[in-house]
Order: C-alpha cells, then structure tokens, then sequence
C-alpha cells in the first residue's frame, strides 16, 4: 500500500508543478541546458554511434538521462534518485497526455505496480519504493530504428 501511495504522491506533485518554459521529451537538444538549470545539476554527455545521453546530476541526488537522437530530438527520458524530478519539465508536451492517463487510473490502480502508461506515442513507466524511485518516458515515433529499448535505462 505504501508503494502504491508513493507512486501517485510523486506524480501528483509533479501535477502541482508551474508551468516550464521549454519541454525535455519531444524537444530539441537546447531543452537539455534548461532541464540542466532547473534541476541545477552537473551534464555529463556520452555519445553513441545511434544516439547521444545527456546525463544530468542534481544535488538532490536525482540522476536525469535524455536520450537525443542524431536529428537532434529527446526521444526519451529516464530518472532515478529518492524522489521524482519534476515531471512536467522532463514531459513537456507530453505532461496532458501523463496526466490523463494518470487521472484514468486511479480507480484501476488497486496493486502494488508500477505506473504504467502504453499508448501511441507516449510510453511512461514508474516505479520503487521509499526513498527510491526509478522510471522512463519515450515516444515510440521519435526512436530511432536501431535503439533497443533495454538501453533506455
């Protein structure tokens, strides 16, 4: 039950969040340095020969991956630490489409699961436990052909 609780305390503090200026998810690699300034965080970036991860480290502990593919597009995110980032600046665009399907579920939602969200063009998936939380978010349109979405971690 505690899971379950801390799940959707996480995600409905992250409704609660103000407006962001520029979107993560969606949006191109300058959206990167403005996740980098609100989270106030270090970037480290790591290419690959199919994409590049910028990975950004807040104070708090919060470890943030954005995944840019050559075009230059956030075609993922992932997150971990002991609580969740703010999730409208990581999801931009795509924070109505969480938020949705977040408020659909709560009366579904009875076990301890993860929160899992499948639908055309936007995956989302979070998880953990006190202290702890770990999840994802892409657009299945926007990954390039030759990424596996193991690596999206």
């Amino acid at each position: 039950m505690r899971r379950i609780l801390l799940v959707f305390a996480a995600a409905l503090a992250a409704l609660a969040l103000p407006l962001s200026a520029q979107a993560s998810l969606g949006g191109d690699v300058a959206s990167v340095h403005a996740d980098q300034a609100h989270l106030q965080g270090t970037l480290r970036s790591t290419a690959t020969s199919a994409y590049t991860v910028q990975e950004l480290k807040a104070a708090t502990g919060v470890v943030v991956r954005e995944y840019v593919s050559p075009e230059g597009k956030v075609f993922a995110v992932s997150w971990q630490g002991p609580k969740a980032p703010d999730l409208q600046q990581l999801l931009g665009s795509y924070f109505q489409t969480f938020t949705q399907a977040v408020h659909s579920q709560k009366t579904s939602r009875l076990r301890r699961t993860p929160l899992v969200i499948n639908q055309p063009g936007f995956v989302f998936a979070m998880g953990g436990h006190m202290r702890w939380i770990v999840g994802r978010a892409y657009d299945p349109t926007l990954v390039p052909g030759n990424v596996q979405m193991e690596e999206i971690r």
